[in-house]
């Protein structure tokens, strides 16, 4: 099927109904999938370049208060999680998930991507899970590579959620897509007149049909059996800017998300972006910090006690900052970073990986965090202990050239 020709035909028809259709997969970017077995993964891009020495404070080494005079001028002890690190104080609502084993770390980890420290190469790394950027032609997502090796896949068992295109679904496995900022609202008579237009048309019917169920998978009503009052406000409600709805958008995709996973879908995938920290850093990561914190707290409550415990989170980024803040008080695009591990099924209380230290010498070219380890080995672990996938497979087709080594215990 030509996705770019169906999406027209089907916009074009949509439109001269009068109703709003965007809520098919053809449109619209999150990613979730339903597969065998009850554990559950989600993905979560933190897109910008986050800083993890500031998500998590290496306060035990003498060397970063002495390195950011600023962003690191205080340590409040309710927020160290061990002699070594503390949390952001955006963060602190998450205390509670680490002192319960449901939040865990990875320091000094980076993608194989080096020294150019573009946003747009680095993510491409991250979410292709390559060594290195393809030479022409589609690249497909390493999330998406796992699907092709997993039985029970079908359309439900991955899911894209937002507004971002991600890379890392995409590819030959079916992943359905989603996202807060559209919807459909139509009545019972003009789906059974859009439905007798696509008769003849499989493609189309078959999208209008996913398009039902997923604009339905939110909770709110998409089909209403007259164009009355209620339709009249469910369409107002859905067509108000997006400004309006903005301010809550993570807290629905990591609602939705916990729904489907809740139910038949297995794998999530979205980004939260805003990490790209160059000035006045206090002030502009707290807004995601607090954005991670309810994310991570909505999935918990969406998903309930048993599936929760059946959950892993690992969030990812595609590298990290400087290690001595800026002259604006930011920091700049760097290398070694840090994964955040999150769920019921993790080992948690814990951060993983080596420390590589903060003295000059130990530094990535004298400026970044030295990178330990490859991100892409923590996920593959995360992965194989989560769906039992064969470490060959993880290690020639999900994350190519890369060594998955001893087992690090990440889940219980």
């Amino acid at each position: 099927m030509d996705n770019g020709l169906s999406r027209r035909r089907f916009l074009t028809r949509g439109m001269a109904l009068g109703c709003s259709l965007a809520a098919s997969p053809l449109v619209t970017p999150v990613s979730l999938a339903a597969t065998a077995g009850e554990n559950r993964l989600v993905v979560i891009v933190l897109r910008g370049g986050l800083d993890g020495l500031d998500l998590l404070r290496p306060w035990g080494d003498a060397g970063f208060a002495a390195l950011r005079p600023n962003l690191a001028a205080d340590r409040p002890d309710d927020l160290m999680l061990n002699d070594m690190h503390g949390l952001h104080p955006a963060l602190s609502p998450l205390v509670p998930m680490w002192r319960a084993g449901e939040l865990g770390f990875v320091q000094a980890v980076s993608t194989p991507y080096r020294d150019k420290r573009s946003h747009f190469d680095g993510q491409d790394i991250l979410e292709a899970g390559t060594p290195g950027l393809g030479q022409g032609g589609a690249r497909d997502g390493w999330l998406n590579r796992l699907l092709q090796g997993m039985d029970g896949v079908d359309a439900r068992t991955a899911y894209a959620i937002g507004i971002d295109p991600m890379l890392l679904s995409r590819g030959a496995a079916p992943v359905s897509s989603w996202t807060p900022e559209v919807d459909m609202v139509l009545s019972a008579p003009g789906l059974a007149l859009m439905q007798g237009m696509y008769e003849g048309d499989p493609d189309m019917a078959a999208a209008l049909r996913e398009a039902v169920v997923l604009a339905e998978s939110d909770g709110d009503a998409a089909i209403f059996e007259a164009a009355d009052g209620e339709m009249m406000q469910a369409l107002a409600d859905d067509t108000q800017p997006a400004g309006a709805r903005a301010g809550k958008r993570h807290v629905q995709v990591a609602e939705f998300a916990a729904r489907q996973l809740a139910a038949d879908a297995r794998i999530a995938c979205f980004s939260i972006g805003g990490w790209d920290s160059h000035r006045k850093q206090r002030n502009t990561l707290n807004g995601p910090m607090r954005s991670l914190a309810d994310t991570l707290t909505a999935l918990r409550d969406g998903l309930g006690a048993v599936n929760w415990g059946r959950t892993t989170v690992v969030a990812v980024t595609e590298f990290g900052r400087t290690v001595r803040e800026n002259g604006t008080q930011g920091t700049d695009h760097g290398t070694g970073g840090m994964m955040l591990l999150a769920g019921g099924a993790l080992r948690g209380g814990t951060v993983h990986g080596q420390w590589p230290g903060l003295d000059e010498a130990d530094l990535y070219q004298r400026r970044d965090l030295m990178p330990m380890d490859d991100v892409r080995r923590w996920a593959g672990w995360a992965i194989r202990s989560s769906f039992g996938i064969d470490k060959g497979y993880l290690e020639r087709v999900v994350f190519p050239g890369m060594t998955l080594g001893g087992d690090p215990g990440l889940l219980l």
